[in-house]
């Protein structure tokens, strides 16, 4: 028996018995996975054993399954013994006939399509990119790289404007709603401006006279 070619890229799809029995086998490229399919041919020992059992079903459901039980089994026996060598024979032309769809790189020894094959250095475009192909990602990789860099910068100086210092109340004291760094509750209304200490610059509590830290006037 001859070695087999193209052992990775390619599924059976044959079928040993019933009326649909037959071979084929579908080949695909290892690169981009587009598929090729080989011409679908009869498996006519398989066939004859699909037809007759469906008739055994048939005289089975009337009561009559008896006559043409042992005739199903002998049809599925010589399709069974028969399958494996016809099965071998159509994979070797099945795959001359995938030889025309499908190249194998020098380097990496994958099957590609044509699409995805360099003639001229006899490679693959995943061993040897195509130049203009890859300046244009590099091109658009770089207006990437170089927007993302402005937007930080822009951040950077938008962050540099926010006030940090101030203390935020997060939590209204009067309704318990969520502020969200909100002047006045967005349920209630509630002034949320945080005061602090004109001495130790601690928050004031709302409402509070004195500094909970050192004890100065809230109005001082």
């Amino acid at each position: 028996m001859s070695d087999y070619k193209f052992t990775q890229n390619y599924r059976d799809l044959c079928k040993e018995r019933g009326v649909d029995a037959g071979f084929q086998f579908e080949f695909y490229c290892e690169r981009c996975r587009d598929t090729w399919r080989t011409t679908f041919k009869p498996y006519r020992t398989g066939q004859v054993s699909g037809w007759v059992n469906q008739i055994s079903g048939l005289l089975f459901s009337i009561g009559l399954g008896r006559i043409t039980y042992g005739t199903g089994r002998a049809a599925d026996g010589f399709a069974q013994a028969g399958f494996s060598t016809a099965r071998d024979a159509e994979f070797q032309e099945a795959i001359g006939e995938a030889e025309k769809h499908f190249y194998r790189c020098a380097k990496c020894n994958q099957h590609v399509c044509q699409k995805c094959w360099d003639n001229a250095h006899g490679l693959c475009l995943h061993c040897a990119p195509d130049v203009k192909i890859e300046v244009e990602v590099a091109r658009r990789q770089g207006e990437v790289e170089s927007a993302t860099t402005r937007a930080h910068e822009d951040g950077m100086g938008r962050g540099g404007q926010v006030e940090v210092t101030v203390e935020q109340q997060l939590v209204c004291p009067k309704c318990n709603a969520q502020t969200r760094g909100a002047k006045f509750c967005p349920e209630c209304g509630e002034a949320l401006s945080v005061q602090s200490c004109g001495k130790c610059r601690a928050p004031l509590l709302p409402g509070a006279k004195f500094c909970g830290e050192c004890g100065t006037e809230a109005s001082k």
